[in-house]
């Protein structure tokens, strides 16, 4: 287990790397960094004095180990128009969207799992068509337009739900639906084909012949194998509920990253762009390293190999 934990942490650790770089040169590929500072007229001097200010004239590889090593002591620079240090004003919106991807997993979840199991037990049923027809509702249904259907009718028809802000978990309740229900549909049908081939191999025929009840050979034997790449997909899904949640939260008018990384686009924030990026990329990693060692730890199997 431990050889197989440092070989995975060798691979997360490479992967935020080349995610650091790929992050520190969206500064310049979006243009000339002091030219986007210095505002559209800006006379050459003023660019030419920003850019001296910033260090932007200073050879690429100098900059971009300067910022890492900066970012490696907590100090994501400062934003060009709230003028406060970057990483401040993240981590004080990160709570917010991580609560918001918690609940929408967790939604996603608790909703496509059992319903991926029922399909299997009964294949081909009413039941199995019905899911399955929802799944690729699902996936075909855009989250904004999903979002703007449940704040007319929870929100603006029936008045159940409050349809902007954060003040209490009831505003979280819409969001988290929106976020978390593209994400259902995948994890019921991995859900469904992973209990299918479970449910069909020799060591549950022998459960079963062995007399074990039903609820013991589902439960305990088949979905404990079949949920290990459901795992993985959970992860991965995690991840992109992160960094997809700037619709959710503008639409919501919640303050999270999302919300902040529209802030920044529209106003051009720069250092704060990065940062997000950067932010929300290494938690992605750290997410899916979990899950590889959870992953590990239900089935030996993957370490063995």
């Amino acid at each position: 287990m431990l050889a197989y934990s440092l070989k995975r942490l060798g691979v997360a650790l490479l992967v935020a790397l080349t995610v650091s770089l790929i992050t520190f040169s969206m500064i310049y590929i979006s243009g000339d960094p002091a030219l986007a500072i210095a505002g559209e007229g800006a006379r050459q001097q003023d660019v030419e004095n920003i850019r001296r200010f910033y260090g932007f004239d200073r050879p690429i590889y100098v900059q971009y180990l300067d910022w890492l090593w900066s970012a490696l002591h907590g100090d994501l620079g400062r934003s060009y128009n709230l003028r406060q240090p970057v990483a401040d004003v993240i981590f004080q919106r990160l709570p917010t969207t991580m609560l918001l991807g918690a609940c929408a997993i967790t939604f996603a979840l608790v909703l496509a799992i059992p319903l991926g199991v029922l399909a299997a037990v009964k294949p081909n049923s009413i039941f199995d068509r019905v899911s399955l027809t929802l799944a690729v509702i699902g996936q075909a249904m855009p989250s904004f337009w999903f979002a703007l259907t449940l704040i007319l009718w929870f929100g603006v028809y029936w008045r159940l739900l409050p349809i902007t802000g954060q003040d209490s978990w009831w505003n979280f309740v819409m969001p988290s639906i929106a976020l978390g229900y593209y994400v259902t549909p995948a994890v019921m049908r991995l859900t469904r084909a992973g209990m299918l081939e479970v449910l069909s191999s020799d060591y549950i025929r022998t459960a079963r012949a062995k007399g074990l009840k039903p609820m013991r050979v589902l439960f305990k034997h088949a979905l404990r194998n079949a949920i290990i790449p459901v795992v993985a997909l959970a992860a991965v899904q995690f991840g992109f509920m992160l960094g997809g949640s700037i619709v959710i939260e503008t639409i919501f008018q919640i303050n999270g990253l999302g919300y902040l990384a529209w802030e920044s686009i529209q106003r051009k924030d720069l250092p704060m762009m990065q940062a997000i990026v950067l932010v929300l990329s290494i938690i992605y990693v750290l997410i899916t390293f979990l899950a590889d060692m959870l992953n590990a730890f239900l089935d030996p199997r993957i370490r063995v190999a």
